[in-house]
């Protein structure tokens, strides 16, 4: 027995009880699946990848790293070695500080590191945003399926009940 899609607008009116045009366009698409037999789609995280940018990319492991403990560490022992260096080091070899105290070499580099670094995260948080709210759509396309199946077996089963006590009628008749 073949598979024959059934008309989304037949089952607009059967399942949701509405027409399909006053359905918004997350609710026709499933209706449309549903009709059809066939699957929603891919998933969300593979739907975002899919419309990255090299920019995205190269965002996302830009916030990974600067948001890591292991960028915490060793930014800390950056500063504790520069600090070290230029506060008597290179003096007790002989040799003059590149940065002496009050460091204002290091706070030119990390004033220009936090002004380069904040935006590039958020970035990466819009793009995450993003990411979030196609998963919500997919995973609300998903339950309004699982919805409309078990509306749709449901009134199957239905049916055959009543088949199955009309033949019982019948049959004592």
């Amino acid at each position: 027995m073949t598979h024959r899609p059934a008309d989304p607008k037949k089952l607009a009116r059967d399942l949701l009880g509405r027409d399909y045009d006053d359905l918004e366009a997350d609710e026709q698409r499933v209706l449309k699946h549903v009709a059809a037999g066939s699957f929603t789609g891919r998933d969300a995280d593979e739907l975002a990848q899919a419309h990255a940018t090299w920019g995205d990319r190269l965002a996302d492991r830009v916030a990974a790293v600067g948001g890591s403990w292991g960028f915490i560490v060793g930014f800390g022992v950056v500063l504790v070695v520069w600090a070290g260096l230029n506060s008597g080091v290179l003096q007790a070899l002989g040799m003059k500080p590149f940065d002496a105290y009050p460091f204002i070499f290091l706070n030119l580099m990390l004033s220009m590191l936090a002004a380069v670094q904040a935006p590039i995260i958020l970035m990466s948080q819009n793009r995450q945003a993003m990411k979030d709210r196609i998963t919500a759509r997919h995973d609300y396309e998903v339950n309004l399926r699982t919805q409309l199946e078990i509306l749709r077996l449901a009134r199957r089963i239905e049916t055959l009940a009543e088949d199955v006590r009309a033949l019982g009628r019948s049959e004592k008749d």
